[in-house]
């Protein structure tokens, strides 16, 4: 079954950070472009950055900019989200997921291969 394995989420403070970590299962990321995406309680899961396996990345929430950054190594068969100045507003469960047309795209429905997430908490 080919899905993605998402780590490195934690409990911290404010203004800390966390790298959380995506790796698939099953089949390597080659072309694909590949989301980061998170989902408040009570929230529907909504996209946060994306990367394609060439160009740059491209951010689908402004409240993250400058904060957040997204990476993606071909050789590792990796993607990586750097989360730096975390807010409390950041808590959530954050999936990666590929969209198996190559391009970005905000819609949760153009994604496949979801993992289980990993639970991110910014708390005093």
């Amino acid at each position: 079954q080919r899905q993605f394995v998402e780590s490195g989420g934690d409990l911290v403070q404010p203004g800390g950070s966390l790298r959380l970590s995506c790796a698939p299962s099953g089949f390597e990321l080659g072309n694909y472009a590949t989301g980061w995406f998170r989902q408040a309680p009570g929230r529907e899961r909504e996209a946060v950055l994306c990367i394609r396996s060439w160009g740059g990345p491209i951010n689908y929430d402004d409240s993250v900019k400058g904060r957040f950054s997204i990476s993606r190594d071909n050789a590792d068969n990796m993607v990586y989200l750097q989360m730096n100045n975390l807010k409390p507003e950041d808590t959530a469960i954050y999936y990666c997921a590929a969209n198996t047309h190559y391009y970005c795209s905000g819609a949760v429905t153009d994604y496949e291969y979801w993992g289980q997430g990993t639970q991110v908490s910014v708390s005093s």
